[in-house]
């Protein structure tokens, strides 16, 4: 799985809490690795994230299974590397998929929905987080919830529960008929 996007959108937390949610809570095993521009804020970020249940042997994605992709300049930089027939997941806010991938294109407005209901883009990747995991049912929103429970001081604990749901909401009916996308690399 690859999440790309800009510095400070927090794909890079969001893989992190994946990552840490498949180890700790749902004995699986994962690798997270990441890349980002030389700015702290608004340079590319990408984070690959390998989750399976058996051992790793390559801790890079090459091509990946699933591909999220928050900026525009993202879209443009790793549409081509996505698996074919994978699953690629964009906000329609920020990206316009202007070429045929071949995948399965989720666009979703993902910031607009957290803005108009919580109102703090802080937790935008949290929300992207409940949109994975409701398409791909990786890991359960439980085990997300318990890795920030254990990161986050408890003022901002229930935005980010408010973030997951949201996600969750998005997706739902997106994925009927289909099985889940796993295993994810």
């Amino acid at each position: 799985m690859v999440f790309s996007g800009s510095g400070g959108q927090g794909v890079i937390t969001a893989a992190i809490i994946l990552a840490e949610a498949a180890v700790l809570h749902e004995n699986l095993v994962a690798v997270q690795s990441q890349s980002y521009g030389p700015e702290a804020r608004g340079g590319a970020t990408r984070s690959d994230v390998i989750i399976a249940d058996t051992p790793i042997l390559f801790p890079k994605v090459v091509q990946p299974n699933v591909l999220v992709c928050l900026t525009q300049l993202a879209f443009t930089q790793y549409s081509s590397i996505i698996r074919p027939g994978g699953l690629l997941v964009t906000d329609s806010r920020y990206v316009k998929p202007g070429k045929n991938v071949d995948a399965r294109q989720v666009e979703l407005p993902m910031y607009d929905t957290v803005m108009e209901k919580i109102g703090r883009p802080i937790v935008f990747n949290i929300c992207m987080l409940g949109v994975i995991i409701g398409l791909t049912k990786l890991v359960r929103p439980g085990s997300i919830m318990k890795v920030l429970e254990t990161q986050l001081q408890k003022n901002v604990l229930e935005i980010n529960r408010q973030a997951l749901d949201l996600g969750l909401k998005l997706s739902e009916g997106l994925d009927e008929g289909e099985k889940p996308c796993v295993p994810i690399k």
